[in-house]
């Protein structure tokens, strides 16, 4: 089974440095493009995948894209060096003097598995936020069973910041809007498409404004249900139509609309000037 798209689409959200892809990363990408995902922004977790995700977005200039954060996961990790190393990532540059790295994130806190102290969560993500505010960047968030903390840390931020975007919402309308009011873009993946564990999503979606909807696929991770026949077990940014068209159905609207939408609302988002740009 394939899917592909007539409109161009951007993925704002693949691990494509994840060792799932490791074998076979070169296909995956002409895949996508062969489905009309355009440009991808390639998911920074830690120091040594926002490394990898830069070099990646440097051999496809244009194409793909990096972020450069600490998930809350690897929060153990960050000190103030790290901050510096992270900062430095964002002054490297493409071949034709375009910056690669897009956002700072992945960030935010995770409280469902706790991998890390809560406690070093919060001071990772407070000290990302404070970072995207210094460089004039937007953020990638991420949010797990920790939406009070979040949303309180984020608030004390949002004013000073270019933009946020919750990456990966699977909560509730009573969430939604509390993004919605702190001026938050919001990321759909196929999560939507699980019908039986979809159900506060699904509700939620269509109070999500076109012009803050942004779609990604979080490949590795989310394989939508309908294709698990065709790609077993691992998601792929190629698979980012049937997010498309599982998001413009629940909204009620048409796939192309959706589709011009979002990838509008992803290039004026990350300030994206891909080759695609023009198409």
């Amino acid at each position: 089974m394939s899917f592909a798209s007539t409109q161009p689409l951007i993925d704002i959200g693949v691990n494509l440095t994840h060792r799932q892809f490791a074998k076979d990363r070169l296909q995956v990408i002409e895949r996508a493009r062969a489905a009309g995902v355009v440009e991808q922004v390639v998911t920074g977790t830690s120091l040594a995948a926002s490394r990898a995700a830069l070099l990646l977005a440097r051999d496809y200039a244009g194409e793909l894209w990096s972020t450069a954060g600490i998930h809350p996961h690897n929060a153990s990790e960050y000190d103030a060096a790290t901050l510096e190393t992270l900062r430095t990532s964002f002054a490297e540059r493409g071949a034709r003097g375009e910056q690669l790295v897009v956002a700072v994130g992945e960030c935010g806190l995770d409280y469902d598995r706790d991998f890390s102290p809560r406690e070093a969560q919060r001071r990772c993500f407070a000290a990302q936020l404070g970072l995207a505010v210094e460089l004039e960047k937007p953020v990638f968030l991420h949010e797990r069973a920790a939406h009070s903390d979040f949303l309180a840390i984020l608030a004390e931020h949002r004013s000073s910041l270019r933009g946020a975007v919750v990456h990966c919402f699977t909560g509730t309308s009573a969430e939604l809007d509390a993004y919605l009011e702190l001026d938050c873009h919001i990321g759909i993946t196929g999560w939507l498409l699980d019908e039986r564990r979809a159900g506060d999503l699904r509700r939620a979606v269509p109070r999500v404004p076109l012009e803050r909807l942004l779609i990604e696929t979080d490949a590795p991770f989310l394989l939508p249900p309908q294709a698990k026949k065709s790609h077993g077990r691992r998601n792929e940014p190629a698979l980012l139509p049937l997010v498309l068209d599982g998001v413009a159905r629940v909204m009620g609207k048409g796939s192309q609309e959706v589709a011009r939408a979002t990838t509008e609302n992803a290039r004026r988002f990350f300030g994206l000037s891909g080759a695609s740009s023009s198409s």
